[in-house]
């Protein structure tokens, strides 16, 4: 089993280092935070994750 290969996100960085990276699962999507790996992730289905970017480009996410 090879280890998966984790990406960043190309919008990551601007704001105060604010860092995530996905990265494709058999199980799904992986999330984690870039500057904390060993944390582990979250692991989303694919429609969720769709769902997730799609909420916010919209900037409906409250955070």
């Amino acid at each position: 089993m090879s280890l998966p290969a984790w990406r960043k996100s190309s919008r990551s960085g601007t704001q105060q280092g604010a860092c995530v990276e996905v990265s494709q699962l058999t199980s799904g999507v992986g999330v984690r935070d870039s500057k904390n790996p060993q944390l582990g992730h979250l692991t989303l289905a694919p429609g969720t994750f769709a769902d997730l970017i799609a909420r916010a480009k919209r900037n409906e996410l409250d955070l």
